[in-house]
């Protein structure tokens, strides 16, 4: 919850907008200042203060308990000119908040935390739990020293920008081993372990809870590293197991029985059979999701003699790489969408054309690893990006428009399997772009067809735009003409020209979106196809489609045009 108090007419103004803006998620305090604030201080996870930051700092100071503990805390200017990120800028999410609250209120995000203002991933922003010299580290990265990162396996992080292979004063460790860290080391909790969980009717979670400490601790593991506990669906409500996982902050997660039976274990047993329908619930399901079994099943000790009620088994999962296919849009930078640069930013491998790597490469981290490759090596491309990814990076393969149109998404899903991650991320396509130049020819139903019969038989090409000739649909042609190639367009021109007259309106985007963009609309009749090329868009309307006021419209249904036409 995120506690908004103000202080005068016009902050309860602004107040009131970001309120309206974020139903449930805000809860605004009356009532005089101070009290409000060390409310709000002590109830919500973010605060936004409409008041000066040294009235702030003097309200807060004496509430101050831990970076890790204290609520994020973002001013506000009595003119909605600033959102100053004051406390709590990693932690307490007061960077991001920031800018979420500039996003709504129109005023401008004020981050000073030096990681963030030198565009450096902070060790604490990664979700991961991060133990030992942080400031260290994070210093040394911010110098530009160089840090030897030490990592037990490559997992899918952001790039950092000065990283050894060789020895350094200061280590980044990624790890979920336990051991004496130096006065210049920090480490790295992966979420690498999942622990196998069994127990009887009624075990307490102190036994459970135990078991798994001791159990992680004997083996020099961290706990910090558990990414779930995992047991039989049959002990999916069990009060141990679910408190366990609870005061571990880690998820419960449950495979059905027969599923646990079909895995090898080294130590099956017939008491879980008799009671669950498989010879393994901890082991088995500890391997449910793969990985190598680092310590077998345990059983738990009591004090008093009595039967063990808990077992345990944990199990190091292999890292999974990540591949976002990014769509870049038609061109134009405030058409490349947030998610997009967000993926960007993520990326410690970007794969791209050299024509696109070089529209984003000022959006991209410092110690980004780049490949790129000239025209026509697409599915070169494509190789690569999975290869990488499947090394346990964090890849971007770019493509413009959309990546999932005429673009990277297809030949890179069809190098992928299992083994990885991957992430689509949408993109504005240039029919999208040249239609909103033209007007609103896609207003009924439409398609795009490639006329490039470079992977394509021409003859397949044909048979697809006749069809959409005969069912009235309006068209959208790529890649209409090149050099090589100037016969195709005037042939699918011809095609829909025996189903619609000579003065459908047809719309011809040139780099739409562009600095040097150009467009026209002109008709089925007249259009040149000598004036067309590869960086051009052709629009070609359906039987309803119309010139209104110099823009070209295709009505949504043809019930609208008949009224128009009375």
């Amino acid at each position: 919850m995120i506690g908004l108090i103000s202080a005068t007419a016009a902050g309860a103004v602004a107040r009131d907008r970001l309120a309206a803006a974020w139903p449930g998620r805000t809860r605004v305090y009356e009532g005089p200042v101070r009290e409000a604030v060390v409310r709000a201080f002590g109830e919500c996870e973010q605060l936004v203060c409409f008041l000066a930051t040294g009235a702030v700092v003097r309200l807060v100071a004496p509430l101050l308990e831990g970076k890790t503990s204290d609520p994020g805390v973002v001013c506000v200017d009595e003119g909605s000119r600033f959102a100053v990120s004051l406390l709590g800028g990693h932690e307490g999410g007061a960077n991001v908040l920031a800018g979420e609250v500039g996003d709504v209120l129109g005023c401008t995000p004020v981050v000073t935390t030096a990681t963030d203002a030198r565009d450096i991933p902070g060790l604490d922003t990664l979700g991961w739990p991060v133990e030992g010299a942080v400031a260290a580290v994070t210093r040394a990265v911010l110098d530009g020293a160089p840090v030897a990162v030490r990592a037990d396996a490559v997992w899918p992080l952001p790039p950092l920008p000065v990283v050894v292979d060789g020895d350094a004063d200061v280590v980044l460790r990624v790890s979920d081993r336990v051991g004496e860290l130096g006065s210049q080391e920090a480490v790295l909790r992966p979420p690498s372990l999942v622990v196998g969980v069994g127990a009887s009717k009624g075990a307490p979670v102190e036994e459970v809870l135990g078991l798994v400490e001791e159990t992680l601790a004997e083996a020099g593991l961290s706990a910090l590293s558990v990414a779930a506990l995992v047991t039989v669906d049959a002990k999916a409500d069990e009060a141990g197991i679910v408190g366990a996982a609870a005061r571990l902050g880690v998820p419960l997660r449950t495979y059905a029985a027969d599923v646990l039976a079909r895995i090898d274990v080294p130590n099956p047993s017939g008491a879980p059979l008799a009671a669950v329908g498989t010879p393994s619930v901890a082991e088995a399901a500890a391997l449910a999701g793969g990985g190598e079994l680092l310590v077998p099943k345990r059983k738990s000790s009591r004090p008093d003699g009595l039967p063990a009620m808990a077992t345990c088994a944990v199990v190091r999962r292999v890292p999974r790489g990540r591949l976002a296919v990014v769509g870049l849009g038609p061109g134009a930078r405030d058409l490349l969408t947030p998610r997009a640069k967000e993926e960007l930013r993520r990326a410690s491998v970007l794969v791209g054309l050299d024509q696109y790597v070089d529209q984003i490469r000022d959006l991209l981290r410092p110690g980004t690893t780049v490949l790129e490759s000239g025209l026509g090596a697409e599915e070169e491309r494509a190789r690569t990006a999975v290869a990488e990814a499947r090394k346990g990076h964090a890849v971007a393969l770019i493509g413009s428009g959309d990546a999932g149109v005429y673009a990277m998404a297809s030949p890179a899903l069809a190098e992928a399997s299992d083994d990885i991650d991957v992430v689509g991320v949408p993109g504005v396509t240039a029919a999208l772009a040249a239609a909103a130049i033209l007007g609103a020819p896609l207003g009924h139903d439409h398609v795009s067809i490639s006329l490039s019969d470079l992977h394509t038989p021409w003859e397949v090409i044909e048979r697809r735009v006749r069809a959409a000739a005969e069912a009235d649909i309006v068209v959208t042609f790529y890649n209409p003409r090149s050099r090589g190639r100037d016969w195709q367009l005037p042939k699918a021109l011809g095609i829909l020209a025996e189903h619609r007259s000579a003065t459908t309106p047809v719309g011809v985007v040139r780099n739409a979106s562009r600095v040097d963009e150009s467009s026209r609309l002109t008709t089925l009749g007249t259009l040149d196809p000598t004036t067309v090329d590869m960086m051009t868009v052709v629009v070609v309307g359906n039987t309803a489609a119309r010139e209104i006021a110099g823009r070209m419209v295709t009505p949504r249904g043809y019930r609208w045009q008949a009224g128009a036409a009375k």
